[in-house]
């Protein structure tokens, strides 16, 4: 995979996280916050880190902000600072954009600036706790677009011993397994003969009402 480089802005808890971990998994980051002490804090980890105010498109410039194939704009409650940082990355030249927005009003301007993701983190991570709060069941999921999910299933008591082509419940709610994790085994779910064993992790597609709604039921034990 070709390693891309990223410019962060903003190094607030969201900002320095993103950046901490792009760095983690060897990519080039550069990170540039307004406040010299969020600077420092994160010097040692990325492979360079800038005092420099967002909204200054020369600063940005003289950063080498141009040089990177992405940037996240993570910067915080200033909602002036956000929009005009987007916008001078936008005209810096800079071929993906991700940005944090504050609320959906927000979330329609920087669209409408042209960047490529606009993020709620707040939102999006709250909807993703309580989805495995209301279920016990699932451990995890990701969106693909749609209406489709993937979500990440602990096979309960009631599919122990079943084969994945036989339960009625797969098909009441045009749910698809994808395979499963047996302690560090894949199993293939392809030819629908797999027998599920109880704490199997289960990885499911289907439309979010439907995998709801299956887990409900295999919740409820019905």
């Amino acid at each position: 995979m070709k390693t891309r480089s990223f410019a962060v802005i903003g190094l607030g808890t969201f900002g320095s996280t993103v950046a901490s971990e792009l760095a983690r998994f060897g990519n080039p980051v550069l990170g540039i916050d307004i406040e010299g002490r969020n600077v420092t804090r994160l010097a040692e980890t990325l492979t360079e880190a800038v005092i420099a105010d967002g909204k200054d498109e020369l600063a940005l410039k003289e950063a080498g902000v141009s040089g990177y194939d992405v940037a996240i704009v993570a910067i915080g409650e200033d909602l002036e600072a956000n929009v005009l940082c987007t916008m001078n990355v936008k005209m810096l030249g800079v071929e993906t954009i991700w940005v944090k927005a504050l609320n959906r009003t927000h979330h329609r301007i920087l669209t409408k600036l042209g960047a490529d993701r606009v993020i709620l983190p707040e939102q999006e991570i709250g909807q993703h706790i309580a989805q495995m709060l209301h279920n016990p069941l699932v451990r995890d999921y990701v969106s693909l677009g749609n209406g489709y999910h993937v979500v990440d299933f602990k096979v309960p008591d009631e599919l122990d011993g079943k084969m994945v082509g036989k339960a009625a419940v797969f098909e009441k709610y045009s749910v698809r397994a994808l395979g499963a994790m047996r302690d560090n085994q894949y199993l293939s779910c392809d030819e629908g003969d797999l027998t599920l064993r109880k704490d199997d992790k289960l990885l499911l597609l289907g439309k979010r009402a439907d995998l709801r709604h299956f887990g409900d039921d295999l919740r409820d034990g019905n």
